[in-house]
């Protein structure tokens, strides 16, 4: 039986974390929806099942943004700009104000839950990233609007910080949060920050968190959880 009740909208869902969200959702048992550019591309990811629980769009757009909204009870972003293609939309459009326009239709919608990837580094301006349109800087001012919006009683969000990420299988590595942005480098399993997104939608101890996480040694786990304590303890 699922640990959430409702239906998780996953904006960025045929990204390549975005696609794994999508995977760790099936895995719990919890219902979604999706919010992409492309449907040819999510039918060729999910399968042709898929259909009825798209909505293309982009959140550049609020009209299509409310329109995938609607009936969920929480959001998972795994939306990020492609800042090595000159001909895409630059961070300032994606990485901030297309995060602010989905947080904030999505409370306005009185979805309760938004559970937001970010990225490592983004309080660090001299960051090497930040040459890229600032983008780490327009990650950081999009958090801010995520926890103004939904610090508000009744609402909660979770901000992850992801290290660099890879593309190998999920709970194959202990992991290390920390809060502060305090770790300067470190990677992490693109599949595991889809399953802390996923566990964060029902585990108490990550709501209205923002916090860093990487792996450490390579170990087989159960669940992803029990991290969680190591910002707690």
């Amino acid at each position: 039986m699922s640990a959430f009740k409702g239906s998780v909208l996953v904006a960025g869902a045929t990204g390549r974390t975005g696609e794994w969200v999508v995977k760790r959702l099936q895995a719990h048992g919890i219902a979604f929806r999706l919010f992409v550019r492309s449907g040819e591309k999510a039918i060729r990811l999910f399968g042709p099942e898929i259909i009825d629980r798209l909505t293309i769009g982009s959140v550049e757009h609020p009209e299509e943004i409310r329109a995938a909204v609607q009936n969920a009870q929480a959001v998972i972003s795994a939306i990020g700009g492609n800042v090595t293609d000159p001909a895409a939309p630059p961070p300032s459009a994606i990485d901030r104000d297309g995060i602010i326009n989905l947080a904030t239709i999505a409370k306005e919608e009185d979805v309760r839950h938004f559970i937001l990837v970010s990225s490592l580094s983004v309080t660090k301006p001299d960051h090497p990233l930040n040459k890229y349109g600032r983008v780490l800087s327009m990650k950081l001012e999009a958090e801010n609007e995520v926890r103004r919006l939904y610090s508000e009683p009744g609402f909660t969000y979770t901000i992850l910080r992801p290290g660099g990420l890879l593309d190998g299988a999920p709970l194959q590595h202990n992991l290390l949060f920390d809060t502060g942005d305090n770790i300067t480098t470190g990677v992490i399993q693109r599949s595991d920050v889809a399953e802390v997104a996923v566990l964060s939608l029902f585990t108490p101890e990550a709501h209205n968190l923002t916090f860093e996480l990487i792996e450490k040694e390579e170990v087989s786990l159960a669940s992803l959880a029990p991290f969680f304590k190591q910002i707690h303890s």
